[in-house]
């Protein structure tokens, strides 16, 4: 079950940088994360404003925590934070500081998009290294909300949704395949949702998260409202639990 923990956060951190149209400053999402039944823990997503560079970016900042029983056998604290330029909407830093049940990492990434690279500062092994990238690459959270800017009435059965995200020391590339629809039951009421799987490229072959499945609003939002994980024994889910300053109106539906 350790591997689905760090798994739900990471999709979650992974899904949603988009056009400054179809999100805003001060945009908070929270949610709750539940395992057979037990409250495995919160992660949550906050939009700031920040100077960097003599730039303006947005700043993402992105928490993940075990609690309850959980937390007694599997301790997690993530911290994502990503600085993104308002005026290309690509990321200029990354920040990765995580504890997962004993797994951990302490790294910084600069972005040098003009030079299709990026320097990877691994502060808790102190090595400094340069990866190339495409030129589109994102990083966890700012292909978070560009995914977000696609035009969710055009989004059909069977399409994908592409990005290609860096992390680490390489570039991986991540699909979204779109399901369908459907009326999904949340703690603020009844929303059309469109159904989503992940897909995540291994050498030359986009192999199916099979087990993982993903509801987001069916309108300019597209926040997830729902992600769940099939394990061999119970299930994980993250579930909406708080937000706060979205963009456009959550559409309910009775």
């Amino acid at each position: 079950m350790k591997k689905y923990i760090s798994l739900l956060l990471t999709i979650l951190f992974s899904f949603s940088i988009a056009n400054a149209q179809n999100f805003k400053t001060g945009e908070f999402l929270k949610f709750r994360i539940h395992y057979t039944g037990l409250n495995a823990g919160f992660a949550t997503l906050e939009v700031k404003d920040a100077n960097y560079n003599g730039s303006n970016h947005f700043h993402i900042v992105g928490k993940g925590n075990s609690s309850g029983a959980v937390r007694a056998f599997y301790k997690v604290e993530d911290n994502y934070q990503s600085y993104i330029n308002k005026s290309n909407m690509k990321p200029s830093k990354f920040i990765r500081d995580i504890y997962e049940g004993g797994y951990t990492r302490d790294q910084i990434y600069y972005f040098d998009h003009a030079r299709k690279q990026v320097k990877v500062d691994d502060r808790k092994h102190k090595k400094v290294t340069y990866e190339t990238i495409p030129v589109d690459a994102q990083d966890l959270l700012s292909a978070f909300y560009n995914m977000r800017n696609v035009d969710h009435a055009k989004l059909k059965t069977g399409e994908f949704i592409n990005e290609n995200i860096f992390l680490g020391d390489e570039t991986y590339k991540f699909r979204l395949k779109v399901l369908g629809r459907e009326v999904k039951k949340t703690k603020f009421g009844k929303v059309n949702t469109i159904k989503i799987r992940p897909y995540v490229q291994s050498g030359r072959v986009f192999k199916e998260s099979e087990s993982v499945t993903m509801w987001v609003t069916d309108d300019e939002n597209l926040v997830p409202v729902h992600i769940k994980a099939n394990l061999m024994v119970g299930s994980l889910n993250a579930e909406l639990y708080e937000y706060k300053n979205l963009k456009y109106p959550v559409k309910f539906t009775k």
